[in-house]
């Protein structure tokens, strides 16, 4: 498993970066490799407002749907509309592709980093 240190981890398995003033929100190496091959995503809209623990969309792998919970509270700033035709992007290149960026960010859960969401993982396998 691959745990970027520059990223700030979730425990439903969502990374969070700053970058420009956005907190750009992805999904990780570990939850890829969960789910198995994505076939299908579910993307919220620029401007609709996300909230922390609820789910701003949902992911469909040839294994099950599962919802991306959001680990922050704001306003969706940007959508990675790539991934609507090539959801398998996030199978390959998790930590390239985003899957949004909210501005105007109001909370933010308690968030793990790379060493202390690696032994988090490590339970979540046993």
């Amino acid at each position: 498993m691959n745990y970027p240190t520059d990223l700030k981890y979730s425990k439903t398995h969502e990374w969070v970066k700053e970058e420009d003033g956005l907190t750009v929100i992805g999904i990780s190496d570990f939850a890829q490799d969960s789910l198995g091959d994505i076939v299908f995503i579910g993307l919220p809209s620029v401007g609709d407002t996300v909230t922390m623990g609820e789910a701003l969309g949902d992911v469909e792998s040839v294994k099950a749907v599962s919802d991306i919970v959001c680990p922050v509270t704001g306003v969706v700033a940007e959508v990675n509309d790539d991934l609507a035709d090539a959801p398998e992007n996030l199978n390959s290149d998790p930590y390239g592709s985003w899957i949004i960026k909210v501005k105007d960010v109001e909370a933010t859960e308690e968030l793990l980093d790379a060493a202390a969401y690696e032994a988090f993982c490590a339970t979540e396998e046993a």
